[in-house]
């Protein structure tokens, strides 16, 4: 009997250990994973400075006439003393001088002449002034180990002066699959053949995730065969593999492996698709063999083999977060074990996959997430709140919506 859907992910969560770092420019960085803590060198703003181009003012001065003394451009070091009945004219981003309190729009004020303006009424204290620090301040936590770094994290490091930063290096995974009746898909198959799409669709995901990946090929189903694979493939952080771990005459995955005195973490879940997936390390490389059936295959990497990359890559955010929603239709499913049902979430509803059977290979390409459903669930009823994983989660429509929010 095969370990829960918690107590392997449990397992995954206390035996997989981050890969080593190295330093990379910030413009090479998107999508990796920082290896350090990093503090601010600067506030930012670094010194106060006009959020509008206008007139740096005095606020006893509203509603008045006064005179333009200066003009302050952005990056100037200047800084005239204003006085009541003076202002300065100053552009976005120039530095306020200490003497003024606010700044006022040059769309909000009224010229005299080309030296004299009249300011409104109501001017407020420190409007449209950014005050030093207001965005970050300097020994601040700008980035802690574990963050993703995306291009909003580069905008941040280049505002510091940070050119390289260190990042956790990218795992690497070998995959290979095994089965005599596998082509790969450039080559001539006979009747009694079939593609190999399992490797390949584990090698986009786990590069999409960030991973070094290698194609080591498709084994025989023979014990020599399996333990050259294994072999060729143990420099890796992660050896992912698919087939031959069933009970038929010809599924020998598990016996080359063991030759390598495998420590076995766990030897298959209590799930459906999937129940046959085995967890474990030689030396320091892990292994996950999965089902041979593709969509079983992918969703068990879905819901496990990506958390293993993810720890590898250094991440902190390693738990699978969701989203509720309501289903959009009736769902009957046979109870026993608990099931994984992929679906499309159209940021109302999850609709099920019409299509699932374990065998499938076209499934998951209408597909951007899934729900698991407790072992004891034979019906969901349309409408019920269910929780939604993602699985690709570019999270774009053909339907043009309202993006409003109405209060």
């Amino acid at each position: 009997m095969g370990v829960s859907i918690t107590e392997a992910l449990d397992i995954i969560k206390k035996e997989v250990q981050k890969v080593s770092f190295e330093i990379v420019p910030i413009e090479n960085a998107t999508t990796r994973v920082c290896a350090d803590e990093i503090y601010a060198k600067y506030s930012l703003p670094n010194y106060n400075n006009s959020a509008m181009d206008g007139y740096a003012v005095k606020l006893e001065d509203s509603h008045t006439e006064v005179k333009v003394i200066d003009t302050i451009m952005a990056g100037s070091s200047k800084e005239p003393i204003i006085t009541n009945g003076n202002c300065v004219k100053i552009m976005t981003g120039a530095r306020v001088p200490s003497s003024a309190n606010a700044v006022v729009p040059i769309e909000n004020i009224t010229i005299i002449d080309e030296n004299t303006i009249l300011l409104p009424k109501n001017i407020k204290q420190n409007q449209h002034i950014r005050f030093i620090g207001e965005d970050i301040t300097q020994g601040e936590k700008i980035l802690d180990n574990g963050d993703e770094i995306n291009f909003a994290t580069i905008t941040m490091l280049a505002s510091q002066g940070i050119t390289h930063i260190r990042v956790y290096a990218q795992p690497k995974i070998a995959v290979f699959t095994s089965g005599d009746e596998l082509k790969l898909h450039y080559e001539k198959i006979e009747e009694y053949q079939i593609y190999n799409s399992n490797t390949p669709t584990l090698l986009a995901r786990a590069k999409e995730l960030g991973a070094d990946v290698t194609f080591v090929g498709i084994s025989q189903d023979n014990p020599t065969s399996l333990k050259k694979m294994i072999t060729n493939s143990l420099y890796a952080n992660l050896i992912i593999t698919s087939g031959g771990i069933s009970v038929g005459d010809a599924d020998f995955t598990k016996e080359a492996f063991n030759a390598f005195e495998l420590t076995t973490y766990f030897d298959g879940i209590t799930i459906k698709p999937g129940k046959p997936t085995v967890f474990g390390k030689i030396n320091n490389t892990y292994i996950l063999n999965l089902p041979g059936n593709p969509l079983a295959a992918a969703l068990i990497f879905e819901l496990f083999g990506k958390l293993i990359v993810q720890q590898l890559t250094g991440n902190k955010n390693i738990f699978h977060n969701t989203i509720k929603t309501k289903i959009s239709e009736d769902l009957k499913n046979k109870p026993g074990r608990p099931t994984v049902i992929p679906g499309f979430f159209d940021g109302n509803h999850f609709k099920p996959s019409e299509k699932r059977l374990p065998g499938m290979v076209g499934v998951l390409h209408n597909c951007n997430s899934m729900i698991v459903l407790d072992k004891n669930v034979d019906f969901v009823a349309q409408n019920s709140e269910v929780e939604v994983l993602p699985i690709n989660w570019k999270f774009f429509t053909n339907i043009q919506k309202d993006i409003f929010t109405y209060v």
